[in-house]
C-alpha cells in the first residue's frame, strides 16, 4: 500500500512499514515544513493515505471537506507507543485496501473507520 506520513507521524511507524514492504513517503524527507493543505494535496495527488497524529487533518476532512484518499489519526500515549508500529502493520495487513477513503482513528485497544460523509 501507499502511505505519506505526515511530520508528526512516529517514524517507527514509517520504518515498519517499510520494512514490511509497503510504499512510505515521509514528509520530513520531501517537503519540510509543508502545511497541512499541502500535505494533504500531495497524498491525494500521489494517491497516499495519510498518516498522522494532528488532529488538524480532522477539520480539514470533515469540517472544510478537503478531498483525502484516506487518513490515519494515530493518537498514542508515549506509554503505548512501543506497541505502535505492530499495531498499525496488523491494521494494514487486516483491512489493507478498505483504508483507502476512510478516517481511521488508532488508538490503544481501540480502532475506529468512519468513512468520509458525501457531499
Amino acid at each position: 500500500m501507499r502511505f505519506l506520513a505526515d511530520e508528526s507521524c512516529d517514524f517507527a511507524v514509517v520504518r515498519a512499514l517499510r520494512a514490511g514492504g509497503h510504499d512510505v513517503v515521509a514528509v520530513a524527507e520531501v517537503a519540510l515544513s509543508a502545511d497541512d493543505s499541502a500535505v494533504s494535496d500531495l497524498a491525494v495527488r500521489q494517491r497516499r493515505i495519510l498518516l498522522t497524529e494532528d488532529k488538524d487533518f480532522g477539520q480539514l476532512v470533515f469540517a472544510q471537506a478537503q478531498t483525502s484518499g484516506g487518513v490515519m489519526f494515530i493518537r498514542y500515549p508515549a506509554a503505548a507507543r512501543r506497541t505502535l508500529p505492530k499495531v498499525i502493520l496488523d491494521l494494514v495487513a487486516e483491512v489493507g485496501s478498505d483504508l483507502s477513503g476512510c478516517f481511521v482513528v488508532v488508538q490503544p485497544g481501540r480502532i475506529r473507520m468512519v468513512r468520509r460523509p458525501s457531499r
